[in-house]
């Protein structure tokens, strides 16, 4: 099923000039299922060259030839969904359920953009004096360097590359080493569709030599980062010193505040439902579960119910819910962080450790009681860790949500219309999801600020970064 991963490079599937590999790991097993091509320097300047030539090539096509290609590659990634789930499944973790629906909810994101390409006008401006015309143009960035992470392998890199390809941009992937296979199908679709060789590439390697040698490139005007933010920071540091354009998706510590006038068991249901997905590897994972005093309890009764009912295993198992942690230094991050807590005071009330002895498990946890000071409160788990405190007035909630220098997304819950509209204005985030979750859906923006980052990577935001305008006047002779 799973076959070892090749470089796109100028037209080509190929191995590495070095012919150095790394290898892939199936998270349930901990087994060797394939390897990867590991790119070298000779490698990324015949991408650097081909993808130059692409562009010349593709930002000349029309939009509308250009999205006729890009909705080629979206219904060829529907009618491979079921194959590519499997390959994500089997090196990220992630249920099978989960995988479908990232693959297909990618496809949606490349008819979007499609579509949105078609419609990215400039204007004329009304001029001071007869015979003058005034036009604002809108043209393609160039050639664009994208870095995505291992936990959703399409969907974070969809988002990109099609925002990209949009606009007339070509575009350099460098994928996740450790779930490739499936970023590697996205880019064969594009590739299947039609796009012109130099168009889209992908490349894998060491990531910090890849970014180091992509970002100062003259080749490379554009980069794209969704990851960390110490490593965010870096790269935007990086392509500061060389004035590149960036776009900067990193990471978050995302709060859901409960009110008394909650309903309760909506909010355990989808806040639960939120909080586990993709074993909590996820930039919007709800993770501090700020609930209000009167309902503490209650909510807290109704949430964990909800975690104990999930059931972790291979997801590539009928039945399964959560799958394993993506590599083994997620466990031991877990256990650092539950660790420190639990040494501090805080209480597991559900779960707090690794699961079986096979694979990389571990338990949907509640933490409870948890002191201001563990780094659980300030670090980004990225795992199943669910935070819980309680809070007295409105003004307490909004201080503890906005405490912390992420402002990715934030929850709330309550049926008050002015309480929501008070968190609408209130909560320092990119997205604030109210009643029920509703992000990163292609038409709407998805990105933070403060510390995880900055930059819209859906809706007509997303095509803004990939766009330069140009200003051009003429008078008639």
């Amino acid at each position: 099923m799973y076959q070892d991963v090749l470089l796109h490079i100028a037209g080509k599937w190929r191995a590495a000039h070095g012919g150095r590999t790394l290898g892939v790991v199936n998270p349930a097993t901990e087994e060797v299922i394939g390897t990867l091509a590991h790119a070298g320097i000779p490698d990324l300047d015949e991408a650097l060259e081909s993808a130059a030539a692409g562009f010349a090539v593709w930002r000349k096509l029309s939009a509308y030839e250009r999205s006729k290609i890009m909705r080629k590659a979206a219904d060829l990634v529907r009618e491979r969904s079921e194959s590519i789930a499997r390959l994500m499944t089997a090196e990220q973790g992630k249920p099978l359920a989960e995988a479908r629906m990232e693959i297909l909810g990618s496809a949606d994101v490349i008819d979007w953009f499609a579509e949105e390409g078609r419609r990215a006008y400039g204007r004329v401006i009304p001029a001071r004096a007869a015979g003058i015309y005034q036009l604002s143009l809108r043209e393609p960035v160039g050639v664009v360097a994208g870095f995505t992470p291992w936990n959703f392998p399409m969907s974070q890199a969809v988002r990109k590359v099609s925002a990209a390809l949009a606009a007339g941009c070509a575009f350099i992937l460098k994928g996740p080493e450790e779930t490739p296979a499936s970023c590697a199908e996205l880019v064969r679709a594009f590739v299947d569709a039609g796009t012109p060789a130099g168009v889209v590439q992908l490349v894998f390697g060491v990531p910090a030599e890849i970014s180091e040698y992509l970002i100062p490139h003259p080749v490379v005007k554009k980069i794209s980062f969704t990851g960390s933010t110490v490593v965010g920071k870096h790269l935007a540091a990086l392509a500061g010193a060389h004035m590149k354009r960036a776009t900067m998706e990193l990471g978050g510590h995302a709060p859901a505040i409960i009110f008394n006038d909650a309903d309760l068991d909506a909010a355990a249901t989808i806040l639960a439902a939120n909080k586990f997905r993709n074993a909590g590897q996820v930039c919007v994972a709800p993770t501090r579960f700020i609930v209000q005093n009167e309902v503490y309890q209650p909510f807290l009764q109704k949430f964990v119910a909800k975690c104990e009912a999930i059931k972790l295993g291979n997801g590539l198992e009928d039945g399964t819910t959560m799958g394993p942690l993506a590599n083994d230094r997620r466990v031991a991050a877990m256990e650092s962080l539950l660790a420190d807590a639990v040494g501090k005071g805080a209480k597991i009330a559900t779960g707090g450790k690794r699961s079986g002895n096979k694979g990389y498990f571990f338990e949907p946890t509640v933490v409870t009681d948890i002191p201001l000071d563990a780094r659980v409160l300030h670090e980004e788990p990225f795992g199943p860790l669910a935070l819980f405190m309680p809070f007295g007035s409105f003004d307490d909630a909004i201080a503890e949500a906005n405490r912390l220098p992420y402002g990715l997304a934030a929850y709330a819950y309550t049926r008050s219309a002015t309480t929501a509209a008070g968190l609408g204005a209130g909560i320092e985030s990119g997205m604030v999801g109210i009643n029920h979750h509703g992000l990163a859906l292609p038409e709407t923006p998805f990105g933070g600020m403060k510390d995880s980052g900055y930059g819209s990577e859906g809706g007509a935001e997303g095509l803004e970064p990939y766009l330069v305008t140009k200003f051009v006047t003429q008078a008639s002779v």
